[in-house]
């Protein structure tokens, strides 16, 4: 039963640190299944962060923290989307821009607002998102086996963790059962054949940007409003390299990157429970190599383990109409 109990508590955290991971992974998604391709995803979800925390700690709503976290992820996936779509430039120039602006302007910022070295006031609970103890899960904690399934596992989770759930299914749905999922793989995979039939290729492509940017407002909000209580520098900590390893890893598409988001949140949760643990004949393990995990086994899985990867065919090719 004590492994039961470890195991349980085990996936629990592999679902609250996968949060942000599914939500940046699907943010790619997208945006790369509309032809642009940003690996700025860990400056929006840095950006979006410090816009929540920020504005949590001046107002004391969450949902306020919410809407600039999300404004903020917006502003820069529109950012991006001129620099691609309208000027053309090079897109992995741009994302790379906004990550290292980011990282730089977001601790500065805070910095001067609230003069506590870099990082925002400590959240209390009313300015976060707390929680959520589903009906019964109290009752039935101490029931064997199903007790900590339902009290750990499924209830115990942040509102935008909930939310997360349904990302994978909306996704689905938005790019393989509607018109504008059409549209946008058309885009992606042959922008010319979509501009010849009168649709605009910039439009699709904006709108798939704010969808993005969306989704990666959600990640960085849950960061520093329902996983952290408040902004701190750097504490993306390469999350948004991590989802975009995963989009690749799961081949653009929506269940794949989703197993490879939780296998990357369960090597993290595994790794802080390996810190402190002495095993036989080795001993105690650094806690500087426990930490590498998710990393590393990111490096091996994309070298080793990914195989033959085709990407949209259009993906980070700017679009000339011609004339």
């Amino acid at each position: 039963m004590e492994f039961f109990a470890d195991l349980v508590l085990l996936i629990d955290s592999t679902l609250r640190i996968a949060t942000p991971l599914v939500l940046t992974a699907f943010a790619g998604l997208i945006a790369e299944r509309a032809g642009v391709v940003d690996i700025g995803l860990e400056g929006k979800m840095l950006a979006s962060a410090f816009a929540a925390a920020a504005t949590a700690a001046v107002t004391g709503s969450p949902w306020y923290a919410l809407m600039a976290g999300v404004g903020a992820a917006v502003a820069l996936g529109l950012l991006h989307g001129y620099v691609s779509i309208n000027q053309r430039g090079n897109q992995i120039v741009s994302g790379m821009a906004i990550n290292i602006a980011v990282a730089g302007a977001a601790p500065t910022l805070a910095n001067f607002i609230f003069h506590k070295g870099g990082q925002t006031p400590l959240l209390d609970e009313e300015s976060r998102f707390s929680i959520i103890t589903l009906p019964g899960a109290e009752a039935l904690a101490d029931v064997p086996l199903i007790g900590g399934l339902y009290s750990e596992i499924i209830s115990g989770h942040n509102l935008i963790t909930y939310l997360t759930v349904l990302v994978v299914p909306a996704t689905a749905w938005l790019l393989y059962k509607t018109r504008f999922g059409l549209r946008l793989r058309a885009v992606g995979e042959n922008p010319e054949a979509v501009d010849t039939a009168g649709i605009s290729v910039a439009l699709i492509r904006y709108q798939a940007l704010i969808i993005f940017g969306v989704l990666c407002g959600f990640a960085g909000t849950v960061l520093s409003t329902g996983l952290g209580a408040g902004f701190i520098r750097d504490m993306s900590a390469g999350k948004g390299y991590l989802a975009l390893a995963a989009m690749i890893f799961g081949k653009w598409k929506p269940v794949p990157t989703l197993l490879a988001c939780l296998l990357f949140g369960f090597v993290d949760a595994l790794q802080g429970r390996l810190q402190g643990v002495s095993f036989p004949l080795i001993g105690e393990i650094p806690v500087q190599f426990t930490i590498m995990l998710p990393y590393v086994l990111t490096v091996i899985i994309l070298a080793g383990f990914v195989g033959k990867i085709q990407a949209p065919r259009a993906s980070g090719i700017p679009y000339e109409k011609d004339h």
